[in-house]
């Protein structure tokens, strides 16, 4: 059947970063409604932003496009150029290879929901803008950008 039973779809909790990146993301949750539902080629996840805490590091995919919609709540867009606020009914695209780094981060006092997409390139690289991380789809650990691994 394909109708997904959301409330049943486990809730991950944090990021698997290592020790200090995952501090600013703790508390955020996802969804994989994607893998849920049985789809390969592209994720689909349900995601909740506590106040004050960011959805990731910003970063940027070497191949992979990514795409989130504001389902509540307020979040803002921080990227190269600067900060945009999204509000429900807002979406926002991130074109792969473009180099500019994105996150989200909830400055407001309220829960916020999204859905994040994205195309799930087996080659896909991420990078972290503004911390020494990188991490790789093949293996999913996250190493420093040299290639050295956290301790």
């Amino acid at each position: 059947m394909p109708k997904i039973d959301v409330s049943n779809v486990p809730a991950r909790v944090g990021v698997g970063y290592p020790e200090p990146f995952d501090r600013d993301c703790a508390g955020r949750t996802r969804r994989r409604l994607g893998d849920a539902g049985g789809l390969v080629a592209f994720g689909v996840n349900l995601m909740t932003l506590p106040p004050g805490k960011w959805s990731s590091q910003r970063h940027w995919h070497s191949h992979e496009d990514e795409f989130v919609y504001v389902l509540e709540g307020e979040l803002t867009l921080v990227e190269d150029d600067g900060e945009t606020v999204l509000r429900a009914g807002d979406a926002a695209a991130f074109p792969h290879a473009s180099g500019n780094g994105h996150h989200l981060k909830n400055h407001t006092m309220s829960l916020a929901v999204y859905l994040e997409v994205g195309s799930r390139h087996p080659d896909d690289l991420t990078t972290c803008s503004d911390v020494d991380m990188i991490s790789s789809n093949r293996d999913g650990r996250f190493v420093h950008k040299d290639g050295t691994p956290y301790a």
